[in-house]
């Protein structure tokens, strides 16, 4: 069978197709439109006509794609992007309108909850802490011995906190400093256990990304997933936006999150210090991997995970 599943994230909108065949899962082809829709909300939390737009106009054209495919089982959610608004109902009957489909809007802990359903279906691991940096929010999952011991979102993405805190291109020391300062802030506010979460899954496009231009910059396979986190210190601390060296390496490594990635790998050395992370394996597998696995496949069986 032939399903897809459409995220509409806070960055990006992005369709995945997958064959399953006997309980095993392969990906066919991706697809991804930048919409940044976090850029379209404004102080009051409104997300703009214009960004309601640009998700339907990125969910119709997906859709076009599948129906010239005749792939007939499509399922869409939304995270933080249409979660963290004040008009979610507005937009959501928006995009229905347009296209047809409903759209789910998870929760910031049914999100962390699919990452880690997705993350360890692919790369099993016994215990750690799970790290998704989206554009608008991000997931921690504490597990131990293949059991999850908590699930928490919090409301800072590599979009949001370029939005609020970068004066242009690339961030200074000082605002580095302004972004860690409010994730301790909403670390706080979660009261979590001050455990040490030696290895840390890294799953989303964050995460990808800063793995792409370690492995460009240190010269390593582009295969490796393996990086180690004071690396992701040194990488901050050495980017300077007035040398054109460094921006081009953005540009050839990851050219759309140009102005984004130095602000969410913030977000990620500030979690590592946090929870006194040394290494991050990074994961092509995540939420909608998750949800697929959990919301689509068990929905047909008529099993609730």
């Amino acid at each position: 069978m032939i399903y897809s599943v459409i995220d509409i994230g806070s960055n990006t909108i992005r369709l995945t197709v997958y064959q399953v065949e006997k309980g095993h899962i392969e990906t066919m082809f991706r697809e991804k439109n930048t919409a940044g829709l976090a850029g379209y909300v404004n102080g009051k939390g409104k997300l703009s006509r214009a960004g309601i737009e640009r998700a339907a106009e990125a969910v119709e054209r997906f859709q076009s794609v599948l129906q010239k495919l005749s792939i007939g089982h499509v399922a869409v959610f939304a995270t933080a992007s249409l979660r963290n608004i004040v008009n979610t109902d507005e937009a959501l009957a928006a995009i229905e309108g347009r296209t047809g489909l409903s759209v789910e809007v998870l929760s910031g802990e049914k999100e962390a909850l699919l990452d880690y359903v997705g993350a360890t279906h692919f790369l099993p691991a016994a215990e750690g802490l799970l790290v998704d940096i989206g554009g608008g929010s991000t997931e921690l999952v504490f597990f131990r011995q293949g059991e999850v011991e908590r699930a928490v979102s919090l409301p800072v993405g590599s979009l949001n906190m370029y939005g609020k805190y970068v004066s242009h291109l690339l961030p200074t020391r000082e605002e580095r400093s302004r972004i860690e300062r409010r994730v301790d802030k909403e670390l706080k506010k979660l009261e979590l256990p001050q455990v040490v979460c030696p290895v840390i899954c890294g799953v989303g496009g964050t995460n990808r990304a800063a793995g792409k231009l370690i492995n460009a910059r240190e010269k390593l396979p582009c295969a490796n997933r393996t990086i180690y986190l004071r690396t992701v210190s040194q990488v901050l601390d050495s980017f300077r936006e007035e040398n054109r060296e460094h921006l081009m390496q953005l540009l050839k490594v990851t050219p759309d999150r140009i102005h984004t990635l130095l602000p969410g790998m913030t977000i990620l050395r500030r979690v590592a210090r946090t929870f006194c992370s040394d290494t991050m394996i990074i994961s092509d597998y995540g939420v909608r991997e998750g949800y697929l696995l959990s919301e689509v496949l068990n929905m047909e069986r008529g099993e609730v995970l």
